[in-house]
């Protein structure tokens, strides 16, 4: 109607390969948001539409856009998001406004949909898939036997030089006492400062020329020395205590390799060697603000004058040949050492930071889409891969695997839009009649079998309580409402006595507990005369935005007749 108006947002942008799996946009759009030309192509027909297109993320940090005043205008939200973690902070929303909610996704062939109602389904939250199962840290770090332990291996390595030994200097060099804030990381803390050490001193590099060097003793470290390293600890011919052969199974036995700049992966038509020298010296020069480069001659120029150490095994090394034995390292590592006094001597020997004042590295956060990353992951992922004897694979194939990108088929889009149409048509075109929960259906489907099935939502789950001796059964979706205004402590204590004949023992607000019967009774006194938002405000220090207006409050309070615990929801305080 003229009154109705549908937001929309999306913080992407139209790439050439989403053109075959949608019906809005063109070739015209490429490079334009996805939000603002669904919304054009909306309006082309229907001009009547109103609808408004955004370019925001939806989660805490754009909270000062979608508030509590955005949320208590909507009448429902539908959701077309791409990770779990989305959807379970809108469900979350949903459930607080009582906002009925669509949700769906597709996975190549297959898709679901979800329809929520306040009080009639559960929440999407109410159930969760088991987690992904992780790949063994000691088959990703010694035993890799897929391209995708290699891949993944590849990406982890990346994050921790590229992004996170940068944010650890950035740490060191901006906070006023860094020794502090490493005591609360016992466990980590050599490394931590190993890493800053390497990075702000000994590997720091000057010129560009520097970086194509580290890229070049870094391949000899990852592919040569750690694989001779290995093969010292667990000798080719090796065998277990029960007489059977190590290096068997699932365990590759690995070579190392020989750098060679014109050396030719066949399977995946990349120069392996000279990608990863380019693509890590370039990654190194950008995270300190050094100008690259990619011509070959400077390469090849640089390269034949660097000298690189024979290996020479070291003794003592414990490899981990198992799970266990890699669980076992880590929760063991540095406790043979005076891990305090290794951690000063290293602190000491740091420049400080008042010597490096606006000094700063650039975190390089891996991106599947920035062709620069994804050729040093592939480069380092097939290297690795070379080693373990696993078929290599080129950048395209690699970006699939590691971003687990599933190609998106418009069949299986253009059904899940039209089951999640059929169930919006329940919600807003039948006002007449009062729907059950039998009235709506999840659908799941497989077009590749083929396979589809509708199954009518679950009820949300009950928890009983008496109150005043009426039994009450709450849901997820239940909530104790209170719309008095800014009242003060000692008000609310006096609402819950009257209202629900509940004694309030205990009300806390996030990790901030306002009030306990266990507390300073003159702290108590004082706090029971001022309005509820000035004491919360008074314990964090912080004021609340504009734009908000309720309150969540938990409790635990005991009925006044019986002086029994009464199992109750949180509390909706709107304050404004």
């Amino acid at each position: 109607g003229p009154t109705g108006k549908i937001h929309i947002t999306d913080m992407d942008r139209i790439e050439k390969s989403n053109l075959s799996r949608q019906f809005l946009f063109r070739s015209k759009h490429i490079n334009h948001f996805k939000s603002a030309c669904a919304a054009e192509a909306a309006k082309d027909m229907n001009s009547a539409i109103n609808i408004q297109a955004y370019q925001e993320k939806v989660g805490e940090e754009t909270e000062h856009i979608f508030g509590d005043n955005f949320y208590d205008k909507l009448t429902g939200v539908c959701t077309a998001l791409d990770n779990v973690e989305a959807r379970l902070y809108v469900d979350q929303k949903c459930l607080f406004y009582r906002l009925p909610m669509l949700e769906s996704g597709t996975l190549g062939t297959k898709g679901n949909t979800q329809v929520v109602v306040p009080h009639l389904t559960e929440n999407y939250g109410a159930t969760r898939d088991p987690p992904e199962k992780s790949i063994p840290v000691c088959t990703l770090k010694n035993f890799p036997n897929q391209i995708q332990h290699t891949l993944q291996w590849a990406r982890d390595y990346f994050e921790g030089v590229f992004k996170q030994s940068a944010e650890d200097v950035n740490s060191y060099l901006s906070s006023p006492d860094f020794a502090a804030t490493l005591e609360g990381q016992q466990n980590t803390k050599m490394d931590t400062l190993t890493t800053i050490q390497k990075t702000l001193v000994e590997d720091r590099p000057r010129s560009f020329e520097d970086c194509v060097i580290w890229a070049r003793t870094t391949f000899e470290d990852l592919f040569s020395n750690q694989i001779l390293q290995l093969l010292h600890n667990f000798p080719e011919d090796q065998v277990t205590s029960s007489g059977a052969k190590f290096w068997s199974g699932s365990k590759r036995c690995p070579k190392a390799l020989e750098f060679d700049l014109n050396a030719m992966c066949e399977d995946a038509e990349m120069r392996n060697h000279f990608d990863f020298i380019v693509a890590a010296s370039n990654l190194r020069a950008s995270m300190y603000g050094i100008k690259g480069r990619t011509d070959e001659d400077y390469f090849v120029q640089v390269l034949k004058d660097v000298m690189i150490p024979d290996f020479v095994p070291k003794e003592g090394v414990k490899i981990a040949a198992n799970e266990a034995e890699a669980e076992k390292e880590n929760s063991n590592d540095h406790m043979e050492a005076d891990v305090d006094s290794e951690a000063n001597a290293i602190l000491e020997a740091l420049p400080k930071p008042s010597e490096l004042a606006g000094f700063q590295l650039r975190p390089i956060e891996f991106d599947k889409d920035i062709d620069d990353h994804m050729l040093f992951v592939t480069a380092c992922s097939n290297l690795r891969a070379l080693n373990y004897q696993i078929p290599t694979e080129d950048t395209h194939r690699s970006r699939a695997i590691a971003g687990k990108i599933i190609p998106a088929i418009a069949t299986t889009t253009a059904l899940v839009t039209g089951l999640v149409c059929l169930e919006m048509y329940k919600m807003i075109g039948t006002p007449r009649k009062e729907l059950t929960v039998e009235d709506y259906k999840n659908g799941f489907i497989n077009l590749a079998i083929p396979f589809i099935t509708l199954s009518e939502p679950t009820a949300p789950a009950k928890t009983k309580a008496v109150i005043k001796g009426k039994e009450w059964n709450w849901t997820a979706w239940d909530s104790l409402d209170i719309n008095k205004g800014d009242i003060t402590l000692g008000e609310l204590m006096e609402h819950f006595e009257k209202e629900y004949n509940l004694e309030i023992q205990m009300l806390s607000q996030g990790v901030s507990i306002l009030y306990s019967f266990f507390a300073n009774k003159k702290k108590v006194e004082e706090r029971k005369k001022m309005p509820m938002s000035k004491i919360i405000e008074s314990i964090t220090k912080k004021e609340f935005p504009p734009n908000q207006l309720f309150i969540i409050l938990e409790l635990i309070a005991n009925d006044l007749d019986t002086d029994e615990e009464v199992e109750i929801p949180y509390v909706k305080f709107r304050f404004r």
